[in-house]
Parts: C-alpha cells; structure tokens; sequence
C-alpha cells in the first residue's frame, strides 16, 4: 500500500534504531494512537509494534546441561526436585519435561533455591558412575536453555464443558455443564493477532522471552497456517505457531510463573513480546484491528475427541467482559493468560528496541507453510 502509507524496509528501520530516532509503541498505546489520530498519522509516528502475551502452556522442556562425574557417569534418569526426566543425550545433557513438576522445578531454580538431584547411570567402561546423589543450583548447571514447543500461537480457543462437573483443559478446569469458560489468548495486542499468519517470525526472529533473549527455532507444535481466516485474514482457530528457544541463565523469574493443572500435572506461565515492524499501510491496519473485530473458537472439552465440538466463536471484547453466550446459555469466562505480564514485557521490549539493546531483524526464513497437524491414526 503506498500514497499515504509510504513503504518501509526492516533494513532501513534498523538504521534508524542506530541513530535512536525509532519509534516504537506498545500495540496498546498504536491502537490508541489510531483512534485519536487516525491511521495514517499514527502510521507515520510508528515504526515499530511491539505485541505481547503471557500465557500458559504445557508444551515445554527443560535442556540442562551439567558437568562429568567422578568417577565418570552416563546418565539414563534423574530426579530434580519434585519432578523427572530422561538423559541419554550425552554423558550428562539431560531434558526435563516442565509437566508433572518440571515447571515448580524450574521456577524454583530462578528463585535462588537449591534442589535435591539423583541419578542413576548406564554403566559401562567409560562410565561406570551407577548413581548421584547431590544438590543442585542455577549456578551449578553449566548451560541450560528453555524449549517452549509451542510458543507463539496465532489465536486461542475458549474452553467449554458439557459434562458434569470439573472438566480439565490444558489451561485448568472449567465447570459444566455451561458454567464457566477459559480462554487462552489475550486477543487485541497478542504476537499472533498483531501478525496475522506470524508473518513477520521464522527462524532466527529474536524475542524477549522472559526477559531473555530468545528466538525462533522453526514451526512449532501444532503449526497449521492454512486455516480458516476472516476477511481481514486472521485466523478463527489457534493457526501457525512458532517454537521459541531462550538460554535458561537470562530468565527472569518476575515474568515467568509455574502453574499447577489438576492431577499432579503442571504448567508454565511465559511473558513474551515480539517487534511487529510496519513496513507498509496493510500491516499497520492489522494492528489496529481491537478486540472487537477479533474472534476465538468456542470448544467443548467436555467431549474427548480429536475434533471438538464447536459452539462458533467469540468476539475477544465479549470474552474481556467476563460473560459470555454459548446458545443461549450465560457463562462466566475469565483469562487463562496474565494482561498484567504481557503489559509489563511489552513496555521492556519498547525500552530495549528504542535504545537499541534489542535486535530488529528479519527472519532467516518464513515459516514453513506445510502444517504440522497431522492426524495419527
């Protein structure tokens, strides 16, 4: 789109954060902008997005890398803290699950605390280590990253139950039959609602990921770019996603809660924000649209199926208001996701990007369009 919406380029937008004259705004403070402004004037004062969210997720694994036993040791299983996981990556590269405990596990470790740490070995000539038992800190583990397998969604669902009683979802219980519903996405101002398709992500795109550095490793968990989108082309189901990889040293515990689910199962609350450059009219009208020209699908997790059973979609301003209409039926909603972290790292990512302590960058490469939803029957 050009005439009052002249074109940019990310190269030029990364000299202009080399002189400190880039101008960046919370997808919050854009969207103001454009109602008192206008498009085009809000456009012409804003180079850059920045789009949040701070939701949780199950999805996710621990990489800990430790350093050699004496006499050496194979590592097959440990425990850490409350929680297990698997080695057999390397003589003591192991990967911790963040469900059934990993999660406290890990933001424990943040908070400063030590952990009990056992293992038992393989055997073997080179390694004839059988068993560990010590303590473990932060400080102690060599390097470590976080995998968030499914990082960045495009769109959120609401969870809804038909069944009787406590129903569990992947964001916590809801109570049937249509009493309460969850919903996973913050709508207006989320990475994927600001960048319909994650257009402006691939791997190698930087984010802050609490508080780390961060990036994209490629598709995440679940891709499926070739849904059903509106007009405007944003998606009316979760979509695209991205997997996310952060260095375990630079996170910081004050945007980062672990969760617990229901049946000993936990999960983990991640602040992340993401640059959205505006580099033309068509991209700064994407991320202006407001919550009430955003939907997410209504779906009964009362019903075990592969396919839930839809009950159509939800306006995310319907959803903000903490009532909801399933036909006919009033429920109560409420977020399965923090406003208030995804406010706070969206302004850290304004203050990183203006000062130019945070990288704008391009992608090495688009996602890839091949969907990774494929049923396994």
């Amino acid at each position: 789109m050009s005439g009052s919406f002249p074109s940019r380029t990310v190269t030029e937008l990364q000299e202009l954060q080399r002189q400190g004259r880039l101008q960046v705004a919370t997808a919050a403070a854009y969207r103001a902008l454009v109602a008192e402004q206008g498009l085009e004037q809000a456009y012409r004062h804003t180079h850059v997005v920045v789009a949040s969210g701070a939701e949780f997720t199950g999805q996710a694994s621990l990489l800990l890398q430790l350093g050699p036993t004496d006499p050496p040791m194979r590592i097959r299983r440990f425990r850490l803290g409350p929680a297990e996981g698997q080695g057999g990556h390397g003589n003591t590269d192991l990967l911790l699950p963040l469900g059934q405990g990993g999660a406290l596990a890990l933001e424990a470790l943040l908070r400063g605390e030590t952990l009990p740490f056992s293992a038992s070995g393989s055997g073997g000539p080179q390694q004839p280590r059988l068993e560990l038992e010590t303590q473990l800190n932060l400080e102690q583990i060599g390097a470590g990253r976080l995998l968030l397998h499914r990082g960045v969604v495009e769109n959120g669902v609401v969870a809804v139950s038909s069944r009787e009683g406590l129903t569990p979802t992947p964001w916590g219980p809801v109570l049937g039959p249509w009493v309460s519903a969850l919903y996973s996405c913050g709508g207006a101002g989320s990475i994927g609602l600001t960048m319909p398709g994650l257009t402006a992500l691939g791997p190698g795109s930087p984010l802050l990921v609490a508080g780390g550095l961060g990036w994209v490793s490629g598709a995440g968990s679940g891709h499926n770019p070739a849904v059903k989108r509106d007009g405007a082309g944003q998606a009316l189901s979760p979509g695209a996603s991205a997997a996310v990889e952060v260095d375990l040293h630079g996170l910081n515990p004050r945007w980062l809660r672990a969760t617990r689910l229901g049946e000993g199962d936990t999960g983990l609350l991640v602040a992340l924000a993401a640059p959205v450059p505006l580099l033309d009219g068509d991209g700064a009208r994407l991320a202006a649209m407001g919550d009430s020209q955003l939907e997410a699908p209504v779906l009964d997790y009362g019903v075990p199926r592969r396919v839930r059973p839809s009950f159509g979609r939800a306006s995310y301003s319907a959803l903000h208001s903490g009532q909801l209409q399933v036909e006919e039926r009033p429920l109560s909603c409420a977020p399965a996701h923090s406003p208030r972290l995804a406010a706070e790292i969206a302004a850290e990512l304004v203050e990183q990007l203006q000062s130019g302590r945070f990288p704008l960058r391009p992608p090495l490469a688009p996602l890839p369009k091949r969907t990774a939803l494929q049923p396994l029957d």
